[in-house]
């Protein structure tokens, strides 16, 4: 999963990128409204973290350029005013959610994960596929309930798969929503994961659709 943080405040953003780089999550970080907004319109997120009060260009106009160029990857604002106008103004705007200054990390945590889930169709915490489990509260993975020891770049891919699961994802797609920006993206790089993977879980749990790209399933197709 693949996280935008658009915060001026040079300590705050570089918290914020450790800790959900520490959850899981492939984090781009910009520090103002114009890299921001250029970010977010060029680049798939799954999730954006956005202040309002940003330098060059400010997150409401940047959240509603986003929306006039139909871009819906859901979007919490991070706000230090207190006066409820603005919150409702920022919800109008296109936010999905909001977090008023100074907050717990773990609240701003727990928000992008249900975020996150929503945008892929999960109400709940846990994610299931067959015999894997995935707590997106504490970023582990569970086979038949006993976990599985995975690296960063392992998670990430089937993570998304599951959050995805019973979809075709293209290998274009978790290239993607995988890595950073100044990553050194391969695509070929996904094929190593994914037999990877296939060593750590039950195999035939991943398809290749060829020409497609895979599918996280449990049934027998």
């Amino acid at each position: 999963m693949r996280v935008l943080v658009v915060e001026d405040d040079n300590d705050l953003n570089r918290q914020l990128v450790s800790a959900l780089s520490d959850a899981g999550y492939a984090v781009d970080a910009a520090f103002d409204g114009e890299e921001g907004y250029f970010l977010g319109d060029t680049e798939p997120y799954d999730v954006v973290i956005l202040d309002i009060g940003l330098p060059k260009m400010d997150g409401i106009r940047v959240l509603e350029q986003w929306r006039r160029s139909e871009r819906n990857m859901p979007v919490i604002i991070l706000t230090a005013r207190d006066r409820w106008s603005d919150k409702v103004t920022g919800m109008d705007a296109g936010a999905d959610d909001y977090v008023a200054k100074p907050f717990h990390m773990q609240e701003l945590l727990a928000r992008v994960r249900a975020q996150v889930r929503r945008a892929s169709g999960h109400a709940k915490s846990d994610i299931e596929c067959g015999p894997l489990r995935l707590d997106t509260k504490t970023a582990r993975v569970t086979l038949d309930g006993q976990p599985i020891k995975l690296t960063s770049h392992e998670y990430r891919l089937l993570a998304y798969l599951m959050h995805h699961n019973e979809r075709v994802v293209s290998r274009s797609e978790l290239v993607e929503h995988l890595y950073e920006q100044d990553f050194d993206r391969d695509s070929n790089t996904i094929e190593v994961f994914i037999g990877r993977l296939r060593k750590k879980i039950p195999p035939d749990m991943i398809k290749t659709i060829r020409g497609l790209g895979y599918r996280l399933s449990v049934d027998e197709s």
